[in-house]
């Protein structure tokens, strides 16, 4: 039996949580730097740091997880959401059945808690300690997102060098960046110079 301990998030690399749309989040828990895939997932407790991250409270006190069963169960989960979200951009329906085992899976409870902000709401927690239970709020946002999403706001950075997802929420829906501040900005760097070279 596996006792999760709660990662503590001192000295790690936080996966970016710049989506906008859980679904989105959890794809971008891989990333690029040059010509690297950065995995931000190496272990069970990178993934529940991930849920916290995510406003997630899976039920870990006392699970019944093999070492590494998360931590598979959420890399399946995301490979599965990238062929999803990836058929939904091209409006071609995948096969669900797979998504449709983590949702049956996720038995859940309302909760009513304070937010950041020190108001009332109410959230709903993982009754169950099996991965896919664990995982089932983030496999309901993949859902969400194929049956309420509009496929023409789920889009990938335009920096080439970048391969993080978003979803565009912004009103003239022109978001071309996974953040303004990093690959905006670079970008934009980049081809002042190559102007300036010229």
């Amino acid at each position: 039996m596996l006792m999760f301990e709660m990662p503590n998030d001192k000295n790690l690399p936080h996966a970016p949580m710049l989506g906008d749309h859980l679904a989105m989040d959890l794809l971008n828990t891989q990333a690029r730097s040059g010509d690297k895939v950065v995995e931000y997932w190496n272990s069970d407790a990178d993934v529940l740091r991930w849920l916290r991250q995510s406003g997630i409270s899976p039920a870990v006190e006392q699970s019944t997880l093999t070492d590494g069963e998360l931590l598979s169960q959420a890399k399946t989960l995301r490979t599965l959401a990238h062929q999803l979200i990836t058929g939904f951009k091209q409006e071609k329906l995948q096969e669900i059945s797979e998504l449709n085992t983590y949702l049956h899976s996720y038995v859940s409870a309302p909760h009513l808690a304070p937010d950041s902000d020190g108001r009332l709401v109410i959230t709903r927690l993982s009754c169950s300690d099996t991965a896919a239970s664990m995982l089932g709020q983030v496999a309901e946002a993949v859902a969400q997102l194929l049956v309420e999403g509009d496929a023409t706001l789920v889009k990938q950075c335009e920096h080439p060098d970048c391969i993080l997802w978003f979803y565009d929420r912004t009103k003239a829906h022109k978001r071309r960046w996974c953040s303004m501040a990093t690959c905006g900005n670079r970008y934009k760097a980049a081809q002042f110079r190559k102007r300036n070279s010229d």
